[in-house]
């Protein structure tokens, strides 16, 4: 780990913002995984940041920053731009401290991040597709109005308020030998390792992105923050273009690794809490658990993965949780030719029951070149108990002699 170029948020002072969070933000609680542990080899735990207010970890860095403002300067407003999450943390913190909050947001914003925001009684801007056009917009509409823009990350005390999510981590799982935490811009990993390297340096710290939006890999070997051409990525609420030059400060310091996780291994992860840890999450707050199942023997155990979120679209949830059960196996879409007579598609359908197969959906194909004369190609997704059962359909088809490939 590299020397710090800009003063780094001390231990002292996160516990002055958990001080100051006292009876504000809930402290969320940290749940065994029995499925995890015996991947792992050794006891893991989650830190529910998704059963926060407001859903996610970000009230406690809104909250000590709007807080420690004067009273001229919350009286003038405040003004953020967020995907989401970083938006109700402030729409709220401002409600309950007295300001009015203005909040830019991407038109491709959840619809339930969205409303809850106006909920929250925020007034509440939408343009462009990314973080970009609103950070832009929002950092305008302070120097126009005298409203105090609230960085999502890139703040002393947003990642102060961030890092008591640290204390919290070291108070309950005392023992603990690794923290996996979901980054984007990095405020909650950089305040979560000032936290804890100040008290228990030996823990190791790892910091995890989504692979299609992982700004921190090229920003820290550039030694500035090097904004990503593009990001594509079902994990909105870590998809941030570049780090700040404080929460770079922060990785490059007191961060142990940072690691990236596929799209695929986030639906993994979301299935897995709902299945196995009864836990609803966002994409974006699963990528420590994604980390950890993509590769359990790369964490020292005692482990705790921060659960960063939990405000998912419904519409989003069913089709990341059936993108996560084909990534699991449990999809098997198959092409089965067979001769074009009547009986054909019941002795199929008959060989797939035998085998307990769920079938899903049928379509025939008769019109391809592919196709001789007298052929039919059948098209089925099934429904299966994972890959071991997946192989096992395949075998049975084979053996009874139909031409199957997957698609």
């Amino acid at each position: 780990m590299s020397e710090p170029a800009v003063p780094l948020v001390t231990g002292p002072a996160v516990e002055a913002a958990a001080d100051l969070l006292a009876g504000v933000v809930r402290r969320t609680p940290l749940e065994h995984s029995r499925a995890l542990a015996e991947r792992v080899g050794g006891p893991v735990w989650l830190k529910c940041e998704n059963l926060q207010r407001t859903g996610s970890f970000k009230i406690r860095g809104a909250y000590t920053r709007i807080a420690r403002l004067t009273d001229d300067e919350r009286a003038a407003g405040v003004v953020a731009a967020s995907a989401g999450n970083h938006a109700q943390g402030v729409a709220l913190a401002a409600r309950e401290l007295g300001a009015a909050a203005t909040v830019f947001m991407p038109g491709t914003a959840p619809l339930p991040k969205l409303a809850a925001t106006r909920g929250y009684g925020a007034t509440v801007h939408q343009l462009g597709d990314s973080l970009t056009e609103p950070l832009v917009a929002a950092r305008g509409f302070a120097e126009r109005t005298g409203s105090v823009f609230i960085h999502p990350f890139d703040h002393p005390d947003v990642i102060a308020g961030q890092g008591t999510v640290g204390l919290e981590v070291l108070e309950q799982c005392p023992d603990v030998q690794t923290v996996v935490v979901c980054t984007g811009g990095g405020g909650l990993v950089a305040g979560i390792a000032a936290a804890v390297k100040a008290r228990r340096p030996d823990v190791r710290v790892v910091a995890v992105q989504a692979a299609t939006a992982a700004a921190f890999p090229a920003s820290l070997a550039a030694g500035v923050p090097v904004p990503l051409a593009s990001m594509a990525t079902m994990a909105d609420g870590i998809a941030v273009a570049a780090p700040g030059d404080l929460t770079l400060a922060h990785v490059a310091g007191l961060v142990d690794e940072v690691r990236t996780v596929t799209e695929d291994e986030l639906s993994r992860a979301l299935l897995f809490c709902l299945e196995r840890a009864k836990l609803v999450v966002e994409p974006a707050g699963v990528a420590s658990v994604a980390a950890v199942l993509a590769d359990p023997g790369a964490f020292r155990a005692p482990v705790v993965a921060v659960v960063s979120g939990g405000n998912i679209d419904p519409v989003l949830m069913l089709k990341v949780v059936q993108h996560g059960l084909a990534a699991a196996g449990r999809y098997q879409s198959l092409r089965v030719r067979v001769p074009d007579r009547p009986g054909s598609l019941a002795a199929l359908l008959r060989e797939l029951a035998a085998v307990s197969a769920n079938v899903l959906s049928v379509e025939h194909e008769r019109t391809t070149a592919q196709l001789h004369i007298g052929e039919v190609e059948i098209a089925v997704v099934l429904e299966t108990r994972g890959p071991d059962h997946a192989a096992e359909v395949l075998a049975a088809l084979g053996r009874v002699g139909y031409a199957v490939t997957s698609w």
